[in-house]
């Protein structure tokens, strides 16, 4: 058997994605090797493909690269001193980041420590949401020291990141504000947050007194939503490429601010995989693709209008 592989041939744009055949690897000491059922694609995919950031740098001389850091499926054979985990079970992971990403595979061997065991209650597409995306939320709510009662601002709140972090917030007793284009008005309603169409006005015109300033947009947008924060509000921005410029303005105006770079955590997945199971945070996916059709699912999340994650299904 053949294990299609996702790779990107060379940076630009969506068509420089292409599927090619390898076989299927064999799982070292401590790896097991997963049937990946869905992978999930993150704007730092899209970057990477681009030529953008440090993984594309880090990677430039490693082309054809396989992406991917998102990753649910099935444990198919492990390796020698692999205790937890056998054939057979159901694992999610954040895994190969930054460096050796691999995500994009229909097999992949994956150190045994980078993998969540997935339960009974949650399908493996909601699993996938959760690696990256959900790190990335709760990690940039601790950064934030995000509380009961704070006043928080999240931008783009529909988003992958987004519908996870206004999900957090809400769970930790947090007053919760996003901004979101009209058609996703209703639906971050539903899950609990004030929602502020952005297309009507700029959200500095719409509030005030904010405590917590969480960027998932940087650039223009991010820099008016400064304008909404009271003295001595937390700012933590997420998108790299206008990190510096945020928080140096943001430090110019007396505010708390730091990037963030999301680090890998099996607990913290674990406890996101639990409320899951058990209803305390719901994932949305926008659409799966089939992996044939990698380049529009890079288009749709190039869109900036994806309404939670969006993923691959690896076996079709």
């Amino acid at each position: 058997m053949d294990n299609k592989q996702i790779a990107i041939t060379q940076f630009g744009g969506p068509e420089v994605l292409a599927i090619q055949t390898t076989a299927i690897p064999e799982p070292q000491a401590g790896e097991v090797l997963v049937k990946v059922a869905f992978s999930g694609i993150n704007p730092i995919d899209v970057k990477t493909r681009a030529g953008l950031g440090w993984a594309a740098a880090q990677n430039k001389d490693n082309l054809p690269w396989v992406p991917g850091y998102d990753i649910a499926g099935t444990v198919v054979s492990v390796g020698d001193g692999v205790r937890e985990l056998k054939a057979g079970v159901h694992v999610a992971g954040f895994i190969g980041f930054p460096l050796r990403g691999g995500g994009y595979s229909q097999y992949v061997c994956v150190p045994e420590k980078e993998l969540s065991i997935v339960p009974d209650a949650v399908t493996l597409e909601a699993a996938a949401v959760l690696p990256l995306a959900g790190q990335t939320a709760a990690q940039a709510l601790n950064k934030a020291q995000v509380k009961e009662g704070d006043r928080v601002l999240i931008l783009a709140g529909a988003g992958g990141v987004g519908h996870l972090a206004v999900q957090i917030a809400i769970a930790a007793k947090a007053e919760v504000y996003t901004t979101c284009s009209e058609s996703n008005l209703d639906y971050l309603a539903t899950l609990g947050a004030h929602a502020i169409n952005y297309n009507f006005a700029p959200v500095s015109q719409r509030l005030e007194q904010v405590d917590v300033l969480i960027d998932l947009v940087g650039g223009d947008a991010a820099l008016d939503a400064l304008k909404c924060l009271n003295d001595h509000a937390r700012v933590v921005t997420v998108p790299t490429l206008s990190a510096e410029l945020i928080c140096e303005k943001a430090k110019m105006l007396g505010f708390e601010a730091t990037g963030m770079l999301v680090d890998p955590n099996p607990e913290q997945l674990n406890t996101m995989l639990y409320m899951v199971s058990v209803g305390l945070l719901k994932t949305e996916i926008q659409q799966v693709y089939p992996m044939s059709d990698v380049q529009q699912a890079h288009t749709q999340i190039e869109s900036g209008h994806t309404r939670g994650k969006v993923l691959l299904d690896m076996q079709c």
